[in-house]
């Protein structure tokens, strides 16, 4: 519940426990005054005229806590203020037959107070009713913040009448009364009302009443005032974000200047403000997420929800779930009803990872949503229509796939719309060093080092390796590098040991590749003389060759089958 609501829940039921008590403390004074009084002559009646004025009293004191109570809810009933204004006044007029209630506000730009809501009144007449601060009454309250009562309005020169809506005639019968609308010492604006002059008539009651009423009004308009600038506040963060991941996955932010790159960059040109249905293909490593955020936030679809999925991460009984949703109850654990990645994407982007690892079942249902944009929950008959857009991805060689059963032919026609290849960064060697910088950039921010540049024998390292884990194991080599790193340059003994190659390490073979295959050669020769003790005839069938082979290299290795014998 709102801040808002549970304060005026407070107020309002504390006038109804007060409100109760004094009515029932009332009607035991009216049986009170009754009992006392019915065997009493008419002198001494007269005497008791002292209790009539206390019954009076309590029904006033009964009539404030209704209008209080009925104020409260009203108040606790919307979080807009201003909605409340007119039904307050209202309240007033059949309550304590109050006239002509009237609610300024004080415009923070203009500095001029305006009528925001009127009982009694014509809308040219509320359009009249503009003061400045310190004007007429009303502007003397708002500047002062302390009440003033006019008893008889046609002889106070400062009531300025600005509405016209009192007939002149009469204005020697009106009684004007108005209180701040104030929180501490911020005055947010007026409440005013006319009364009948009467010279028995006290106005102590009637301020303090408004003064309640108006201290409930300050209240309300503080709160909202807070919720709005919170609200503006979520926005501005929100609109920032967006512009942030706009620039983060902008088309320009992706590293690359090879051949295979530029195609790749001109491909998401190409379809970034169309909703067509992309495949992107390629390794794993290569960067098909960031094509597809690129994709996304260079698309019409910019502002709208951008979903990733990885379905190779969710086990098959969950991925229809989390896909399509389910109704409560739909099968054991289904405890709440849960809305799904196509309902929660509607109007955006979905980015489908690892598509390839689908079981048959998701991919029919995934089929009817790519053609017709419909689907139901798992456990409910109601049909969605969603306006979505599908980016999948894939590392997995579909056309195998199919072949072996494992993935739907005509789904892989559907997704097959726009296919986007990323190459592995083995085919892209000169991009190898723009990566490396640009890792290196990042990590120094996100580590606090200070490196600078990479050392020669480091470069010939990162490019003579085949990279079998694409741009992730480059980024995983850079962030290491960088936190080994003791001065400002990356040498080739931060790399990690997978990359060191032997000049590097001091292992280059020593011999001949003729010696190597000789060494391998007589192994393979002793071991099996030594299987089948000596035998050679034995050995050349645990070789799988025949015996003249093996007694040819027995002869040119210089190899004794008796000293094998047992």
């Amino acid at each position: 519940m709102k801040p808002y609501c549970l304060i005026n829940l407070a107020q309002g039921l504390l006038l109804s426990v007060g409100l109760r008590y004094l009515i029932e403390g009332n009607s035991r004074m009216n049986r009170a005054i009754h009992s006392a009084t019915s065997g009493l002559t008419a002198v001494q009646k007269h005497q008791m005229s002292s209790s009539g004025r206390i019954v009076v009293s309590l029904e006033r004191k009964v009539k404030e806590l209704t209008v209080l109570y009925e104020i409260s809810q009203v108040i606790r009933s919307t979080l807009n203020c201003h909605e409340a204004f007119s039904e307050i006044l209202g309240i007033f007029h059949s309550r304590l037959g109050m006239n002509r209630g009237t609610i300024t506000i004080l415009d923070p730009i203009t500095g001029e107070l305006k009528i925001k809501a009127a009982h009694g009144m014509t809308e040219e007449e509320v359009r009249r009713g503009k003061y400045l601060v310190g004007e007429g009454i009303t502007g003397k309250v708002a500047e002062t913040g302390e009440p003033a009562v006019v008893p008889q309005i046609g002889k106070q020169p400062l009531f300025l009448n600005r509405t016209r809506s009192r007939d002149p005639v009469k204005k020697s019968d009106i009684s004007f009364i108005c209180v701040p609308i104030r929180m501490g010492s911020m005055v947010y604006g007026t409440l005013s009302v006319d009364r009948l002059f009467s010279e028995d008539i006290t106005f102590e009651e009637d301020v303090r009443l408004l003064s309640i009423v108006a201290s409930m009004i300050a209240q309300g308009l503080k709160i909202q005032q807070m919720l709005q600038d919170e609200k503006k506040q979520l926005l501005n963060e929100n609109i920032t974000l967006k512009e942030k991941l706009k620039e983060r996955y902008s088309l320009y932010n992706i590293v690359g200047t090879s051949n295979k790159m530029t195609e790749v960059f001109q491909m998401i040109e190409r379809i970034a403000q169309t909703d067509v249905t992309v495949l992107i293909r390629g390794e794993s490593g290569t960067g098909k997420e960031l094509v597809a955020n690129a994709i996304h936030f260079n698309s019409p679809r910019a502002s709208k929800p951008f979903l990733k999925l990885n379905c190779a991460a969710l086990p098959d009984a969950l991925v229809e779930s989390e896909l399509f949703g389910h109704e409560k109850g739909a099968f054991t654990g289904a405890t709440a009803q849960r809305l799904g990645r196509f309902e929660r994407a509607d109007g955006g982007t979905l980015f489908l990872d690892e598509i390839g690892t689908l079981n048959l079942t998701a991919q029919a249902k995934l089929l009817r949503v790519l053609q017709e944009r419909e689907f139901e929950r798992i456990g409910g008959n109601r049909t969605f229509r969603v306006d979505i857009r599908i980016i999948a991805a894939t590392s997995k060689d579909l056309e195998r796939s199919i072949e072996d059963g494992t993935f739907r032919e005509d789904l892989y026609y559907r997704l097959n719309v726009f296919p986007i290849f990323m190459p592995p960064l083995r085919e892209r060697k000169t991009d190898i060093l723009l990566l490396a910088d640009y890792f290196v950039e990042k990590f120094n921010r996100k580590h606090l080092k200070e490196v600078r540049r990479v050392s020669t024998p480091a470069i010939d390292m990162l490019m003579q390796y085949h990279w079998p884990g694409n741009v992730r194991e480059l980024e995983n080599c850079m962030e290491r590098a960088v936190l080994v790193c003791t001065d400002q340059v990356i040498h080739s003994h931060h790399l990690p040991p997978t990359l060191q190659t032997g000049e590097q390490s001091g292992t280059i073979p020593s011999l001949s590749f003729e010696g190597a295959i000789q060494n391998y050669e007589k192994e393979l020769i002793i071991d099996a003389l030594k299987n089948s003790g000596g035998n050679i005839a034995e050995a050349a069938r645990l070789l799988r060759t025949t015996e003249r082979v093996v007694s040819y290299s027995v002869r040119k290795l210089r190899i004794n089958p008796k000293s094998y014998r047992p």
